[in-house]
């Protein structure tokens, strides 16, 4: 673990086995720590706090480039790393390596133009300014399933704003957060600036809600987790962002001119990282005189992926991260089934090593089944029908979640009412990847707190401070 600048293993000397999920295979162990280690990384981060929030926003500019620069140079062989441990495909991992460096970049320059204001005050004696401060030592509690940009979402926003950072990652993806590290040392990030735990997950929690010195976590994680920590924060006043998954409605309007198209991108979409994406669509609502054919086609195209070793480029579909993530989507599939929904394709697990599921496409009486009402978080797309846009808009209004909903439509008008009325901090126009490093991230209702990146997500490690200046 890396804290205060140094590696060290867990001070208890507890470690964690990692496993390949694609062959099961033992990858080697790491530290496994617990409060302890936490407690010592947030005394390294609040020494190094006001040091680094002194530098300003150009020097801190600085090491966010270089740090850049590196991880772009190391993409092939940190994506190695992430693939084994996480299970995602080669080309996947690379692709999250590369995109690191412009989140790093956006933050760098999105800082220097934090600026502040003046007020205009009703005497005209007084003067008030308003500036902003950075909160100080921040928390970053990340999933497995994009074990770098969950990271480096949060932890470029903060160290640009002028934050210090205690990342403390999946404990089955903690080698790539490790790697990320790394590279920001390398880059000249001040001892103490950025630090690393992995351990414990409810202790290290807890240590960061119980320290007044952490005055901020930004957890991405499963909706059950995020509401343990809002009780906790409750007693503490922590300030929280959190990013707690989603259940994306895709609406495809009759207008569409080429379904076949959107079958295609849907299939592209929906079972990447093996559909264990927060973002991704998830409950197809197309219209009556499409879904035959739209549901024909997604089935035709699923049945023509290759599910297998991560590593190879033949590969279109990966393992799910543990052998309970995959029977967990295996039980929504049946109870599904049980329900009344049908299987057009898939619907069990591979046979053998690797915690596999194939891509599964189900249709049939889906209203009020689980892979409707519940995160699927897996390679399953469900596909239901409906008549007028009130209906639609409905169905994917009724969920608790609110991420992230997908509309496909030849018509602006309905493009710009549509969105309007869907219920999700984030919509995709005739668009299957709605994320960039320039735009706010995060939903609504039980999605989550705040937003990262774009001018907002540096905007969520700052404080503002009002000054008074009288008598002048």
């Amino acid at each position: 673990m890396l804290i205060g600048g140094e590696w060290n293993s867990a001070s208890s000397g507890t470690t964690w086995t990692l496993v390949n999920p694609s062959t099961e295979d033992e990858l080697g162990s790491v530290a496994y720590g617990d409060a302890k280690d936490a407690s010592d990384a947030i005394d390294a981060a609040s020494g190094a706090f006001l040091g680094w929030a002194a530098l300003g926003p150009y020097k801190r500019a600085e090491v966010l480039h270089r740090a850049a620069d590196l991880l772009a140079e190391r993409a092939d062989e940190y994506a190695v790393i992430t693939s084994e441990e996480s299970g995602k495909l080669l080309s996947e991992s690379r692709a999250e390596w590369l995109s690191a460096p412009n989140y790093l970049r956006f933050a760098a320059e999105e800082a220097k133009r934090i600026g502040g204001r003046i007020i205009p005050a009703r005497n005209p004696s007084r003067r008030i300014e308003v500036t902003y401060s950075p909160v100080g030592v921040v928390g970053v509690i990340a999933a497995w399933n994009f074990p770098i940009y969950n990271v480096n979402r949060a932890v470029s926003s903060a160290l640009a704003a002028g934050c210090t950072v205690v990342v403390r990652p999946s404990e089955y993806t903690p080698r790539s957060a490790f790697a990320y590290a790394q590279a920001l040392v390398d880059a000249g990030a001040p001892a103490g600036v950025v630090n690393v735990v992995n351990g414990d997950p409810h202790g290290m929690a807890q240590e960061m809600l119980d320290d007044p010195r952490l005055r901020k976590i930004q957890f991405t994680g499963s909706g059950r987790v995020g509401k343990l920590l809002m009780d906790g924060a409750s007693r503490t006043v922590t300030q929280l962002s959190l990013e707690l998954g989603g259940n994306a409605p895709v609406l495809v309007m009759p207008d569409v001119p080429d379904i076949s198209a959107v079958a295609k991108g849907a299939v592209s979409a929906k079972y990447r990282n093996g559909g264990q994406v927060c973002i991704s669509p998830q409950r197809f609502i197309v219209h009556e005189s499409l879904v035959e054919t739209f549901t024909s086609a997604v089935a035709d195209h699923t049945r023509s992926l290759t599910v297998g070793n991560p590593m190879e480029s033949s590969t279109d579909v990966g393992p799910m991260i543990n052998a309970s993530q995959r029977d967990r989507v295996e039980d929504i599939v049946n109870r599904t089934v049980d329900n009344g929904g049908l299987v057009q394709t898939g619907g069990h697990r591979v046979p053998g090593d690797g915690y596999f599921f194939e891509p599964t496409v189900m249709s049939g009486s889906l209203l009020e089944s689980p892979v409707m009402t519940e995160e699927i978080f897996g390679p399953v797309l469900p596909v239901i029908s409906f008549s007028d846009v009130d209906e639609a808009l409905a169905i994917a209004n009724s969920v608790d979640h609110g991420l992230t909903g997908y509309v496909w439509t030849a018509d602006l008008k309905t493009a710009m009412n549509v969105a309007d009325r869907l219920e999700y901090g984030m919509i995709g126009i005739n668009d299957w990847y709605p994320s960039a490093p320039e735009a706010p991230f995060g939903g609504v209702k039980q999605s989550g707190l705040g937003r990262e990146s774009g001018t907002e997500g540096v905007f969520e490690y700052l404080e503002a401070k009002t000054r008074y200046f009288g008598g002048l």
